[in-house]
């Protein structure tokens, strides 16, 4: 396969050294068969002449690692050797182009040309100076100054790249973090729906067990109070599907309030758990946001009675302020432990916690003195 066919297929670092290894053999050819056959009036021999080409022209391999080396080392060989010519020019390009400090390729460049306004080289007719040092000033100011742009464009495209690079990864970062906060908030509503839901009935179909042989109807009456769960469950389930496939438009338009709550203290007293209800300050409509934590507050505290505490003295404190809406859900010892837990994974206070904290509230859950359990949080109203 020819080097040609295969260029694309080689890395940049090695597409580099093939490039100056060609120009290193094509300079030295070029030049010294142009001292051999060309150059004559000088104070060596052609052959001495156009071996210090080929040597200067070798040397361009070493053009982007040493470019101020080079520079150097072609002067000495220019001026004592009578090398040089195209390989030159290359010089003054990579010196340009790849030397660090550009106050090093202005101090090297005009030691080029007054290197050469002092030693011109062989003539058989010395030009005027003003010619000299105006060809001079071409020879050396146009090599270098292209090497100077195309080293200063090459460093805009590495930075533009290690740029794009850097925004690539934070992109990447941010959406790695969005999807994280989704499966959280995912993990959430799902716990809320399925966890709350499916504990309450668990406890329910437990009673309804206890109490089928003697007392039928309200035997009856417990599992209409589970078909009835079960169907809330469906639909709330069925919403949070809804917001996963079209977004948050799904989200159900029904805003929690007071009646909600209550609802769900009835329920668990329907459960069998003794609970009660007290509500303190002036009621009246919550923002959407704040309904909903207030609910899945109350509904998690009752659910986490039911698994742990079956048969402990519950009691629900709603505080309405005027700034806030504080929640305290306190629960006594049960008084006989539970014979069989309901499976309990840890996440529910922990999405309580998120819940209240991105709200701008505070939250606290704990075991009481008595070996009780009490949760506490404040919700802060919006500012209207």
């Amino acid at each position: 396969m020819l080097l040609r066919d295969r260029w694309p297929e080689l890395g940049p670092a090695r597409r580099s050294r093939v490039l100056d290894v060609g120009l290193a053999l094509g300079a030295a050819a070029l030049d010294g068969a142009f001292l051999w056959f060309g150059y004559r009036d000088f104070w060596l021999p052609p052959a001495v002449c156009a071996a210090a080409g080929v040597v200067l022209g070798l040397a361009l391999v070493a053009r982007r690692r040493h470019p101020v080396g080079l520079a150097l080392f072609a002067l000495v060989v220019g001026t004592v050797g009578g090398g040089g010519g195209f390989g030159l020019l290359i010089v003054l390009y990579s010196l340009g182009a790849y030397a660090a400090s550009r106050r090093t390729v202005m101090i090297t460049a005009a030691a080029w040309y007054a290197v050469g306004l002092l030693f011109p080289g062989p003539t058989a007719e010395p030009a005027p100076f003003l010619v000299q040092a105006i060809f001079g000033l071409a020879f050396t100011a146009l090599p270098v100054v292209l090497g100077l742009y195309m080293g200063a464009r090459k460093q805009l495209l590495v930075s533009l790249q290690e740029r794009a690079a850097r925004l690539e990864n934070e992109q990447h970062l941010l959406a790695e973090r969005a999807r994280a906060e989704e499966r959280t908030r995912i993990a959430r509503e799902m716990h809320d729906v399925v966890a709350n839901r499916v504990s309450v009935m668990v406890v329910h179909a437990g009673a309804l067990r206890a109490v089928a042989a003697r007392d039928p109807e309200r035997a009856a009456e417990t599992a209409a109070v589970i078909g009835d769960m079960g169907r809330q469950a469906l639909e709330e389930l069925r919403q949070v599907i809804g917001v996963l496939r079209r977004g948050e438009e799904a989200l159900p338009q029904h805003v929690p309030a007071l009646a909600d709550v209550r609802g769900l203290v009835a329920q668990s007293g329907a459960a069998g758990l003794a609970v009660e209800l007290a509500v303190t300050g002036d009621e009246r409509p919550m923002p959407a946001a704040v309904g909903r934590t207030v609910y899945r507050l109350v509904q998690e505290s009752l659910t986490n009675v039911h698994k742990h505490a079956g048969d402990a003295a519950t009691r629900v404190e709603l505080g309405m302020l005027p700034e806030a809406v504080e929640v305290t859900v306190v629960n006594t010892a049960p008084a006989v432990p539970a014979a069989h837990r309901l499976p309990s994974g840890g996440n529910g206070l922990v999405g309580l916690r998120e819940r209240v904290t991105a709200l701008g509230g505070t939250f606290e859950a704990g075991p009481t003195g008595d070996g009780g359990y009490a949760l506490r949080a404040r919700v802060p109203l919006p500012v209207i």
